[in-house]
């Protein structure tokens, strides 16, 4: 059984038992499995390596265990430890020892560790409430780590959006320039289509409204992409109206498609092309079906490992679709699809239909 933080419910480690005399092993596993906190025993240094690789939250360990082997093996363990860890350990003195001399050793071999010293006999109020404690602030280590985890992450994410914008950008710009005719064409096109690349930021990834047509998402955003008299971008389907999250994530997913396809892609070449279809099947449980395909563009080869935007789109289509999309590196252009309940991502249907 495990004690449980009354924040949040979220369990906490175990006690790791250092205790090779006496009774007090069985003693603490005793004591503290009245409090339902897990407890492992280890009674011996050979066993202490093996013992330490099973990640406990709190090591408690008597004097008489203070062995230079045990001291050698927590030292490695910590010296281990990644950076947001501070393993709490108890000791339990006996009134005799000299604690200053064993306080100043254990903080010389022990440096990244979270030290906690209690003389013996301990009354077992205040020996539970240190373990108690401990355990707490191991707790909050771990919730350290996972807010730096996230950080690093969304740094990432961030990172690989602006990239992706700024190459939004340089082929908008080098497409309009292509096409212009004049400067003053060439401003007014490129100014258009710019304001076009913002309102999918605005208007569907902030959305008011609680639902938005599938379509707008499409429309809005491939808007910037689209060329007077060549239908580079086709994109028809039934009336969807999806709801703000699933229409979010689908906005993010279009332009993760359409910066790849400016990169690498169909529209990297000119006589490129991409098309974006959407159906739903007539069955008991209706799902909605989405498909992109490029082609006219460049040869694909299948990369040798997934890169950052093929796993978000792995994960974004599976988070609405409820089930892993197909993304296939064909020769002849990307192709990728997902489908999945209706019911996970659509508010309202109706039977028209969409084309860019």
């Amino acid at each position: 059984m495990t004690i449980e933080d009354s924040a949040d419910s979220a369990p906490l480690d175990h006690v790791l038992v250092l205790a090779p005399y006496r009774r007090d092993a069985e003693y603490l596993r005793q004591l503290l499995g009245e409090y339902e906190i897990q407890v492992e025993i280890c009674s011996s240094a050979d066993e202490i390596d093996a013992a330490l690789a099973g990640s406990p939250g709190v090591l408690v360990a008597t004097h008489e265990a203070l062995t230079p082997p045990v001291l050698a093996a927590v030292a490695a363990h910590l010296s281990h430890q990644p950076a947001w860890s501070e393993l709490p350990i108890v000791v339990l003195l006996d009134r005799a020892s000299q604690s200053v001399r064993i306080r100043a050793e254990l903080a010389r071999v022990w440096p990244r560790a979270r030290q906690l010293f209690y003389q013996r006999p301990v009354t077992p109020v205040e020996l539970v409430s240190g373990v108690q404690s401990a355990l707490l602030a191991r707790l909050r280590q771990r919730d350290v780590r996972d807010h730096l985890a996230r950080e690093v992450e969304l740094r990432r994410e961030l990172n690989h959006r602006v990239k992706n914008i700024l190459a939004s950008v340089i082929s908008i710009f080098e497409m309009t320039l292509r096409g212009g005719v004049s400067l003053d064409q060439f401003a007014e096109d490129f100014r258009g289509r710019l304001g076009a690349l913002a309102k999918v930021h605005s208007a569907v990834f902030h959305a008011a409204e609680e639902a938005v047509p599938i379509a707008e998402i499409v429309d809005l955003t491939f808007e910037p992409y689209r060329l007077p008299g060549k239908g580079r971008i086709i994109s028809e389907g039934p009336e969807v109206l999806m709801t703000r999250e699933a229409g979010t994530t689908l906005a993010l997913c279009l332009h993760e498609l359409a910066t790849n396809a400016i990169k690498y892609g169909a529209l990297s070449s000119p006589n490129g092309q991409v098309s974006f279809l959407w159906s739903i099947s007539e069955s008991d449980v209706p799902e909605l079906s989405v498909r992109w395909v490029e082609s006219g563009g460049p040869q694909v080869i299948e990369p040798t490992r997934a890169g950052y935007g093929t796993r978000y789109l792995r994960s974004a289509l599976a988070s609405i679709f409820g089930q892993k999309p197909l993304i296939a590196f064909e020769a002849a252009g990307l192709v990728c699809e997902a489908r999945g309940p209706l019911s996970r991502m659509a508010a309202v249907i109706s039977p028209t239909a969409s084309e860019v």
